[in-house]
């Protein structure tokens, strides 16, 4: 349905609709009232349990949402991430993960962009960034929010669907997800990435070296094999993406 254009609070809509009809039948596709009930009970304090987590989440966004607009704290960050980097662009752009990881903590994406952009985007182009890199870079560290703690929204969601420790859940999605982390990275590293229209070449040649780097990066983490393979696959991972 979102290929089709229709918006999120409609999709859900249809979804939940189309899930409560389904219920009614059992996989011979006959009515069955006394199962449908059970089902309908179980839905319903499965969708109960979700939503006072998710309402939670929300609430500590918005305290946050809240804390940055009274105080002003986000201009203040521009500020304290040029001195903190010493005007290096490389511990600027960790400050600057850091800073997005925690200002866009679950809230929606287009919100998560405006606030990261605003407080730490100026300092990234005033260190010699491209204003596409900057704003790149702010945009995919602010949606990796969503799955770094302490505020890992689709991480909680994913939890409670498995009936699983949401600090569990949240450690192997970072793992999975390694490569996201280095993306924006190599990113910076490799300007050429991003040239796709005016030097298509050097682009591809670009993509295929830090793709390279994350087939690497991501054996280092959570291939099994020896120690020292591994090791020795995340520092060559590490060379081919930044060098």
């Amino acid at each position: 349905m979102f290929g089709a254009g229709y918006t999120p609070q409609y999709s859900a809509c249809i979804a939940m609709g189309a899930g409560a009809f389904l219920l009614l039948f059992d996989a011979r596709l006959s009515f069955d009232t006394a199962r449908t009930l059970k089902r309908l009970e179980r839905v319903m304090l499965t969708a109960g349990r979700q939503v006072a987590l998710i309402a939670a989440i929300i609430l500590c966004a918005s305290i946050v949402i809240g804390v940055l607009g009274i105080t002003g704290l986000g201009i203040k960050i521009t500020s304290l991430i040029l001195s903190g980097s010493g005007g290096m662009l490389w511990p600027a752009l960790l400050l600057t993960a850091l800073a997005c990881l925690v200002l866009g903590m679950e809230v929606p994406t287009t919100a998560a962009y405006v606030i990261c952009i605003s407080v730490a985007g100026p300092a990234l182009i005033e260190l010699g960034l491209e204003p596409l890199q900057a704003h790149l870079f702010v945009f995919w560290f602010a949606l990796l929010s969503t799955i770094t703690p302490p505020v890992c929204g689709a991480v909680f969601i994913a939890a409670g669907m498995v009936e699983e420790n949401w600090l569990k859940v949240a450690l192997t999605a970072m793992a999975l997800g390694l490569g996201l982390y280095f993306i924006p990275l190599g990113m910076i590293a490799n300007p050429a990435l991003i040239e796709l229209g005016s030097n298509p070449v050097a682009a591809l040649l670009a993509a295929a070296k830090v793709l390279a780097g994350l087939v690497a990066l991501s054996f280092a983490i959570i291939a099994p094999g020896k120690v020292l393979l591994r090791i020795g696959a995340f520092f060559i991972g590490l060379l081919v993406l930044f060098i």
